[in-house]
């Protein structure tokens, strides 16, 4: 990715919410995180809701043959219906798993002399701090996070990831080439239950400048939980999203038949989800879901979604092979260097931005 195609892509800073948790002991909430304009949706435990989210199998996957089909078929439905599903048998050493969440945790507690040097810039995404602050009095989310992008190596910034602590850094490695396989896996069944060719969906992720990227996110505990969100209502605007949960802090929270349900996280389960770049290449077959993150008032929750979408040059719109089956397209065809422009001059705001892009 050139420099002036991601110069256009930042966010305003803003102070460190970990920080001010620690150091000034705060009972009530600024009123800068105050979320009134959060409609109060009902929460439900699930039990309303005919089912759980989909867990899919992913030993099972690998090795389905034409005789067995059913776990990709599990996976048709997951995608269809709840646009989120658990991992589970995804084959990852739960020691290199238990090791990054430990490195994580030690990462986000670094001296904050440490992390400013690992800090967003001006008129840049990555690093540490918030994501879609648009504006000096936008309300922000009770989190910080650390963002960065990861593959094709040649777009890493030089400042920021070959800067990371050791071993984390080599872990990240590791952990980042294990969940891109499982992405590129994922994607190729996603192909066969849809009846597609699998190039044609497969271009979009499998190529040299496919890009991966990671948002490690840190939500600290809240004297006032039910006042803020850690993280906006939204979905995602990435092609798939990979979630590790690294504590055993619930937080995460889907939209399903207009209520809020919380997820449950599987030990040493993936939490995987349909972003907007794969409802548009699926012409809406497939549905990229609302979702939010919740804090409470004991204990921090730690996270790191990975996102895996197209290379920023590439045309993203719905499948041919399904348009002619559908007979309609209801995506507009664009590249993901114009998806990106439109998607960081906004905030965040549910799935206003893929709505724009509607026919």
């Amino acid at each position: 990715m050139d420099s002036k195609g991601a110069a256009q892509w930042s966010s305003i800073l803003v102070p460190s919410v970990q920080e001010m948790v620690k150091e000034k002991m705060i009972t009530t909430v600024s009123p800068r995180y105050v979320r009134s304009d959060q409609a109060k949706i009902e929460v439900t435990d699930g039990s309303c809701l005919k089912a759980e989210i989909p867990i899919i199998d992913m030993k099972r996957l690998s090795s389905s043959t034409s005789m067995d089909y059913s776990e990709v078929e599990k996976l048709d439905f997951a995608c269809k219906e709840w646009g989120f599903f658990q991992l589970v048998n995804h084959g990852v050493d739960p020691s290199l798993l238990d090791k990054f969440k430990l490195e994580m945790q030690d990462f986000f507690n670094l001296p904050m002399e440490e992390k400013k040097k690992l800090w967003q810039k001006p008129n840049e995404l990555e690093g540490f701090g918030q994501i879609f602050v648009v504006s000096e009095d936008q309300k922000l989310d009770w989190a910080d996070l650390f963002f960065t992008v990861v593959q094709p190596v040649e777009s890493r910034k030089p400042h920021l990831l070959p800067k990371l602590p050791l071993p984390f850094r080599d872990t990240l490695e590791k952990y980042s080439v294990e969940v891109q396989s499982i992405a590129k896996i994922l994607v190729a069944n996603m192909a066969r239950a849809l009846e597609v060719k699998p190039e044609e969906m497969e271009k979009f992720f499998n190529d040299v400048d496919s890009v991966q990227s990671m948002r490690m996110n840190y939500y600290p505990p809240c004297p006032q939980p039910d006042q803020v969100i850690g993280l906006t209502p939204h979905s995602d605007s990435v092609g798939l999203t990979i979630l590790m949960q690294v504590n055993e802090v619930e937080g995460l929270q889907i939209k399903k038949d207009g209520k809020w349900v919380p997820v449950k996280p599987l030990p040493n389960a993936f939490i995987v989800n349909i972003g907007d770049i794969l409802e548009i290449i699926t012409n809406g077959t497939y549905r990229s879901i609302e979702h939010r993150g919740v804090v409470n008032s004991e204990k921090e929750r730690l996270s790191i979604a990975t996102f895996h979408s197209p290379g920023i040059y590439k045309e993203i719109g719905p499948a041919k092979s399904i348009v002619e089956r559908q007979e309609v397209a209801n995506f507009k065809r664009l590249t993901m260097k114009e998806y990106k422009d439109g998607l960081f001059s906004r905030k965040l705001d549910g799935k206003a931005y893929l709505d724009a892009l509607r026919i």
